[in-house]
């Protein structure tokens, strides 16, 4: 069996686009932090670092990507 000489690409893109998706259709999501804790809220801005989470009632939170352990969507 030959084994193959290509390297995955480090990126695929499609975590953008599905952050973009969320954003722009105000879906709301909820986090599962490496804390355990959760936080919920609609995602308003991300970029390559972290993610610009805005609650109903609550302060905005800025979380940082590598502090994500989940990411799910809430009906």
């Amino acid at each position: 069996m030959a084994s193959s000489k290509t390297k995955a690409p480090e990126q695929t893109m499609e975590e953008s686009r599905y952050l973009r998706r969320l954003s722009e259709s105000r879906q709301p999501v909820r986090l599962q932090l490496t804390s355990n804790e959760q936080v919920e809220g609609i995602i308003e801005f991300f970029d390559e670092s972290f993610l610009r989470l805005t609650r109903d009632g609550l302060p905005n939170l800025f979380v940082y990507k590598h502090d994500i352990k989940y990411l799910w969507e809430v009906a």
